[in-house]
């Protein structure tokens, strides 16, 4: 990768420079903490992992993090695994998404829209009331601190009330989004063992409502443990037999009380994606959640009380969790819930201009296809008050970037950002103070001591290496669930460097401090955004007689896009025609969802696996890369290498 400096894209003036919550903060921690008071973002990055404990000391004293119970140190332990952080200190993640309630009661924390594109707002003050009202019931019901509360909500209202509720009395949040079938649901939910569960009778995607009453019925059979269902009645039917009804459980004029729990007490917990077998539950903690999401969004997003945050999420993705915290810094969030485009493919764009939209959040696919749609955003929208326009999910590509400076404003902060559901942050990725190249992301997240590395765990400049973390993160996992000894945990990030964190994604760490993310080093699929396991994939399509076995691999275009085919070993006398192909991607969308579908269905001679039986998921993503053969597989580890040239030649034909 050349070292040559390019023209920046944008520029912050010097203006945005000076209002910047990062600069203030700089200034402020250099007069009380020792930070460097010049040398800009470069300097305070540096100074943020050199010392680190002082930094996280200076982001709970700049945000007002209230300890009820104070803490005996910063780090008790900075190993990885296993960091303890803010040791002997209590905390409540809810007390401080609803701080804004004292002081600006009546204005909205929330607006909702749905596909009508109507916003619809909820003050602080309600919003704060029904949290109020549901812990007081959650209580009632017995939730303890530690219980589990599940959700298979979209992206509406009630469930941020719900996840705050949760919050306030110690309990433990869990979510999956309407679109997931029973099994994707029950695969996740099923190991965390939630004894409350909220529902809905069905939800609405691009014009259509999809009811999805028998799945609340399935999952209610299948989990023993859950001793209330809470009935949401978003198509307007009534509440099945047993299930308790929203509105009754939120109408009372209660003010919220605050469990006081250690700071690692679990949060939340999110799910990775079920590449190789059940899905990872990711345990987080309340206070490092707070701590991480606050410096997050407060100095790396800018927000505060006059912004307005919209991103693109649905409840199974860790951006809805990232959306929600938006209320620490005192933001209005934007909450649509509904088809990223409908009526239109311009939809997310009208959204943000009816909400006022501040900081507009989406995925870099979601921008190519307005890209490639001929999509014109300044001209048919007013986004005079859109500032930046984050993009995640996948890398951003150049035309991506010059697509947004073109067509949304050339003055406009793009901030390609890149993180993971394994800390619910970003490592890289918006920083106010520093210029946008295209093609890369601006600089690594404060207290992240980012870095990319050779195989022997050599730091690389302007080289392509394995996106490594080599100190902790407080939202970095307390653990997995059903994981007593850690191994599944120290497996996941810990086994190629040892006590250093692999995240799985190659990069480029550039000589001006800048990041280039060039996709997955392992064979997680990302698709809009949201990243899926191959394995949900694979126990559907199975099913059916005619399948022998599998194989379905996500690959990143040079120009921006996603091709996701799946690979089909046929039982003896079946024929891949059109009646078998529409059962495949029937059975994936019913089982699964449609964001599952592959983009083509391939007949091949057979699976290539390793010599222990795993399917070779990540040495096929290269050989379709055109990665050479020799480079792209370790011969002497797999069963069959003949099997490995059909798809080497695929990669050929595909150019």
């Amino acid at each position: 990768m050349s070292t040559a400096n390019p023209s920046p894209l944008w520029q912050p003036t010097d203006e945005v420079v000076a209002k910047a919550q990062v600069t203030k903060f700089q200034a402020w921690a250099a007069e009380e903490h020792g930070a460097p008071s010049d040398g800009g973002y470069a300097a305070l990055h540096r100074w943020s992992v050199d010392e680190l404990d002082t930094f996280w000391r200076a982001v709970t004293e700049w945000f007002d993090v209230r300890f009820p119970t104070p803490y005996a140190r910063v780090l008790g332990d900075r190993s990885m695994p296993g960091a303890q952080w803010f040791p002997g200190a209590t905390v409540n993640y809810a007390e401080h998404a609803l701080r804004a309630a004292e002081t600006r009661a009546d204005e909205p924390a929330l607006l909702y829209v749905d596909e009508t594109h109507e916003a619809v707002p909820v003050t602080w003050s309600d919003l704060r009331r029904q949290v109020g009202s549901l812990a007081a019931e959650l209580r009632t019901l017995g939730v303890r601190p530690g219980d589990r509360v599940s959700s298979y909500l979209p992206n509406i209202p009630q469930a941020v009330v719900a996840l705050l509720a949760t919050a306030a009395v110690g309990g433990v949040w869990t979510s999956c989004a309407p679109d997931f079938g029973a099994r994707s649901v029950l695969d996740r939910f099923q190991q965390v063992e939630p004894v409350v569960l909220f529902t809905v009778d069905g939800y609405r995607y691009g014009g259509k409502e999809h009811d999805r009453r028998d799945v609340v019925a399935e999952l209610r059979r299948e989990l023993p443990t859950l001793r209330a269902v809470v009935h949401i009645p978003l198509l307007g039917t009534d509440a099945p037999e047993g299930a308790l009804d929203w509105s009754s459980l939120t109408s009372a004029d209660v003010e919220p009380v605050f469990e006081e729990v250690p700071f690692d007490h679990p949060l939340w917990v999110l799910y990775s994606s079920g590449t190789t077998g059940l899905p990872k539950a990711i345990v987080q903690s309340q206070g490092g959640i707070l701590v991480e999401h606050l410096k997050q969004l407060g100095l790396h997003c800018d927000l505060g009380p006059e912004d307005r945050f919209f991103w693109y999420t649905s409840t199974g993705w860790m951006m809805w969790n990232f959306l929600v915290s938006g209320l620490l810094t005192g933001t209005t969030i934007v909450l649509y819930d509904g088809s990223p485009g409908y009526p239109d493919t311009g939809a997310q764009w009208r959204i943000a201009e009816r909400t006022g939209a501040t900081l507009y959040g989406t995925s870099a696919a979601y921008v190519m296809a307005c890209r490639k749609a001929g999509v014109h955003p300044s001209r048919d929208f007013d986004l005079a008050r859109v500032r930046c326009v984050a993009t995640t999910g996948s890398p951003l590509p150049p035309d991506g970037f010059r697509w947004l400076h073109d067509e949304v404003r050339d003055d406009l902060w793009i901030a390609s950002v890149s993180g993971g559901t394994d800390v619910c942050s970003c490592f890289a990725g918006a920083v106010p103070t520093l210029p946008v190249y295209i093609g890369e992301l601006q600089a690594p997240g404060l207290g992240t001591d980012l870095q990319s590395w050779d195989p022997s765990g050599k730091p690389l400049v302007d080289e392509v290496g394995e996106l490594v973390v080599t100190n902790p993160m407080p939202s970095m996992p307390i653990r997995f669930w059903n994981d007593p000894d850690g191994s599944r945990y120290h497996d996941s990030y810990f086994d190629t460097y040892p006590g250093v964190w692999r995240h799985g994604d190659w990069i480029t760490v550039t000589s001006r401090g800048s990041v280039v993310i060039h996709g997955r080093s392992d064979s997680t699929l990302n698709r809009q955004g949201v990243r899926m396991g191959s394995a949900d994939i694979y126990e559907a399509v199975e099913r059916l007689p005619e399948i022998r076995e599998s194989l379905v691999i996500g690959v990143e275009q040079p120009d921006g896009g996603y091709w996701m085919p799946l690979f089909v070993h046929l039982a003896p006398g079946a024929v891949l025609d059109e009646a078998l192909l529409g059962r495949i991607k029937r059975t994936i969308r019913e089982q699964l969802s449609p964001r599952h579908v592959p983009d083509e269905v391939i007949e091949v001679p057979g699976v290539p696996h390793t010599l222990t039986g795993k399917r070779i998921e990540v040495p096929v993503k290269r050989l379709l890369q055109g990665t050479p053969m020799d480079k792209a597989v370790n011969i002497g580890s797999v069963d069959n290498v003949e099997l490995l040239r059909f798809y080497e030649e695929l990669a050929r034909e595909r150019g």
